[in-house]
């Protein structure tokens, strides 16, 4: 919170904000997605403003990086490395498939063309509708209370696809 300079809550101070962009970088995979969800919540509850004033972004990293001969693709997820393979290599040729178990796992440059170097990274940037239904909703996901998070699993749990066990 020091760095970024703004304070929080009642507090907080968009114009002592030493960043124009705050970037949220965790890994591609569900733990990383668990650990930019904590930090999401912490910036909603704490300082809002820096969501609502267009200040915090979430670093897309790709999850795997295809190779066919001096060919080098990267892709976010399994649904990109899937039209990946098809739209953009000859189907002829083996493909070389590495999947990066972190951040940390990339070599510098890497890391550099596919998340950090503007014009080529991807940042979403964060927005939260206003409103009570959103608040509810992030105290009952993210709240002291385990079995509003039970209940929400039990009520939703039907309609998970895609999940990584």
């Amino acid at each position: 919170m020091q760095a970024l300079g703004c304070n929080t809550g009642a507090k907080y101070d968009e114009s002592a904000l030493r960043y124009e962009r705050v970037i949220v970088m965790t890994d591609a995979d569900v733990d990383g997605a668990h650990i930019a969800s904590l930090l999401l919540t912490f910036f909603y509850r704490e300082m809002p403003q820096l969501i609502t004033g267009g200040h915090l972004f979430l670093a897309m990293p790709p999850l795997y990086r295809l190779s066919q001969g001096a060919k080098t693709i990267y892709a976010r997820d399994d649904a990109d490395r899937a039209r990946l393979l098809k739209s953009e290599f000859r189907s002829n040729a083996k493909v070389e498939i590495s999947r990066f178990k972190g951040l940390g796992e990339m070599m510098p440059q890497q890391l550099k063309e596919t998340t950090m170097r503007p014009g080529y990274r991807t940042l979403i940037q964060v927005q939260v509708p206003n409103g009570k239904e959103t608040e509810t909703l992030v105290e009952q996901l993210m709240g002291k209370k385990p079995e509003l998070r039970f209940q929400f699993i039990q009520e939703n749990a039907q309609f998970a696809k895609d999940v990584d066990i």
